[in-house]
Order: structure tokens, then C-alpha cells, then sequence
């Protein structure tokens, strides 16, 4: 087993010298994963991460506490898990590699009682899921998303988190320099795009450092990011607060106007929607929060946007970089109200 492979006891690993994590070394990582017989996987994007240091920056950053029920997606070998499980109340982790869950019975066997395992797809998961495994630690569910993201569904996980699962306060994860970069885009600039539009209705950038490729293992060949993000519900411009329906359609809204990045946004919104029959919006939040899913025919949302915009007060020739997050809300608003899909969710 990997904990007497490496010259320690299973318990042995709740202390090393002062190292937040014991596994945080390549000798370390290398040697767990020859006691298993495994090594990295290329198309699950696995780079472990080898640096204390940039472990110990992560926590910090996302003011991990006691109190804290914390959501890790990829834990690998458990090199952050074990990170979080000394500082927070208790782990619930999704992996998707079968030979890894064997590893964390190990490796995290003197945290056994704080931490659950969903072996799942990340994309897959769901709040029953999330829901059942805490109750296993005898938890409330998460409250903070912290993770060394796969990088090839960093960003999807993220804002799929956010959408799906109104529990989650904050997540701060490691991702791929250039997603970072999308995520915390400014209007105007050339990272800003729907994605920057999407994830800024749902949360707000709250601190962030750069990871170079020598601290994994093995070195990934791109740089890396660690960012925070808070979740934050925005707001009309009369003040009050997005609902759960005006946020989705200014999504829709977000990825209509970027459809044709270049185009103006009455031409690329045409396209975009008259190239679409049904489109279904559904709006998150809690279960007793959110609005029922709604459909939308795009030919005629296409026939309607002339007074879309009208109604929205949004020049049709700007082009959707121009665009900051309270002209997006107004173009959800507008939409679900001349779709008649608000039965006054954009005014409630």
C-alpha cells in the first residue's frame, strides 16, 4: 500500500515536518504512485501538484476555516485534500479515475471520518449526489468549491457549479493561466467574451496568483492560476436584485451577442437565434427559488429583437464586447418579457 511503500504508517501522514501536506514533493507523489502501480494520465489531465508553498497560498487565499465544508473536484492523490482536511470541517471530493479512490483510502486514512468520495464525472454531478455523501459525514452540505481543476473542464465546471449548486459561496481553483484570464476579463478587453459575461452574473473575482509548470508533477506545458471567485447576485438598474429567470436570459443574451464576435449585435443576435428552434432557459437556485425551465422558438425571438433592444435601451449596432453586466440583465429582462416567458420575473 502506498502509506507503508513510502516508509510511513497510515497515520503518519496527519504530520511531516511541518509541511501542510506530506505528499507535496515529487519523491513523495512518485512514490505513491509506484506503490499503486499507476502513473499519470495525459487525457484525465493529471499534474500533481509537488510545491507546499502554492498549497498553503491556496488555502490562505480562500480563507479555509474550521467551520468550512469544502467541495474538491480531482483530488488525485489527496496531495490539497489532505491540505483542506487539516484546516476545514470536512471534504467531499468527486474523481473520476477508477485507480485513484484505492490511493485515497490511504493516503487520507487519518482523515477517514472528515472526508466522502463521489466517484463520478465532475460534469455529472449532482446536489443528491453532494447532498448524500455529506450526509454520510453527518454535514450540511458544502459551502466552498476549492480544487486543482482537470484543465480541460476547468471552466465548465465552474460556472456549471455556480449555476447548479446556490450553496457554494465561493471556489477558489487552480486552471489554465488563459482561463483565469476569461474569468476576471474586463468589458472591451479581448478575453471578455460570453463565458467572462456568464460566470460574472453568477460571481465575482476576489483575488488571484500565477502557478508556474515546475511546481506539478509531471510539468504541465502551460501556466497555471490559482483564482477566487465569491459568489454574488446581480443587480437591476433600478437596484434590486437579478432573478434566478433574468440572470438565464441574459446569459442566453451573452451567448447570442459573441456568436459573431465581429458582427454588431442585431446581426450576430439574428443569426444566432434563427438558426434555433426551441431553446430551453433554466434558471437556477434553490429548488423553492427557481423558476420552472421555459422554451423559447428562436426564429421568432429573431423576428422580436428589434424591440428587444428598443425595450432594453441597448444600441443594436454596438457589438457585445461594448457591453457590460447591467446591459446584459436588461436584455434578459427584455427578452422574457416580450417572449412573454416572465410572467413578471424580470420586475419581481
Amino acid at each position: 500500500m502506498a502509506a507503508a511503500a513510502s516508509g510511513r504508517g497510515r497515520d503518519d501522514l496527519a504530520g511531516d515536518g511541518g509541511r501542510l501536506s506530506p505528499l507535496s514533493t515529487p519523491s513523495a507523489t512518485r512514490l505513491v504512485l509506484e506503490a499503486h502501480g499507476i502513473g499519470t494520465k495525459y487525457t484525465l489531465g493529471q499534474n500533481f501538484l509537488v510545491n507546499d508553498d502554492v498549497l498553503k497560498r491556496i488555502i490562505a487565499l480562500a480563507e479555509v476555516g474550521k467551520r468550512d465544508r469544502i467541495l474538491e473536484v480531482g483530488p488525485g492523490i489527496g496531495t490539497l485534500t489532505i491540505a483542506l482536511l487539516k484546516h476545514a470541517a470536512s471534504v467531499v471530493a468527486v474523481e473520476r479515475d477508477p485507480d485513484l479512490p484505492a490511493v485515497l483510502v490511504d493516503t487520507l486514512y487519518p482523515w477517514r471520518e472528515r472526508f466522502a468520495l463521489i466517484e463520478k464525472d465532475a460534469l455529472d454531478v449532482t446536489r443528491d449526489d453532494i447532498a448524500s455523501a455529506m450526509e454520510e459525514l453527518g454535514e450540511p452540505l458544502p459551502n466552498k468549491l476549492v480544487a486543482n481543476l482537470p484543465y480541460a473542464v476547468a471552466a465548465t465546471v465552474v460556472l456549471d457549479y455556480f449555476q447548479k449548486f446556490p450553496f457554494l459561496e465561493s471556489a477558489t481553483v487552480m486552471v489554465q493561466k488563459e482561463v483565469a484570464d476569461r474569468m476576471a476579463a474586463g468589458r472591451g478587453t479581448k478575453n471578455y467574451g460570453a463565458y467572462t459575461v456568464k460566470l460574472g452574473l453568477y460571481a465575482e473575482v476576489a483575488g488571484r496568483f500565477a502557478v508556474g509548470p515546475g511546481n506539478f508533477f509531471p510539468p504541465p506545458r502551460v501556466d497555471s492560476a490559482v483564482i477566487r471567485l465569491n459568489r454574488r447576485v446581480p443587480s437591476m438598474a433600478d437596484g434590486t436584485p437579478a432573478v434566478p429567470a433574468v440572470i438565464a436570459a441574459a446569459g442566453l443574451m451573452a451567448d447570442a451577442a459573441f456568436a459573431n464576435r465581429r458582427k454588431t449585435l442585431a446581426n450576430s443576435c439574428k443569426t444566432y437565434f434563427a438558426g434555433r428552434g426551441g431553446i430551453v432557459l433554466s434558471p437556477s437556485g434553490e429548488p423553492a427559488e427557481a423558476a420552472d425551465p421555459v422554451t423559447l422558438d428562436g426564429p421568432t425571438v429573431a423576428a422580436q429583437l428589434p424591440a428587444l433592444f428598443e425595450a432594453a435601451g441597448i444600441d443594436p449596432r454596438r457589438r457585445g464586447e461594448t457591453l457590460d453586466q447591467g446591459e446584459f440583465l436588461a436584455l434578459g429582462a427584455a427578452l422574457l418579457a416580450l417572449t412573454g416567458a416572465s410572467d413578471g420575473a424580470a420586475t419581481e
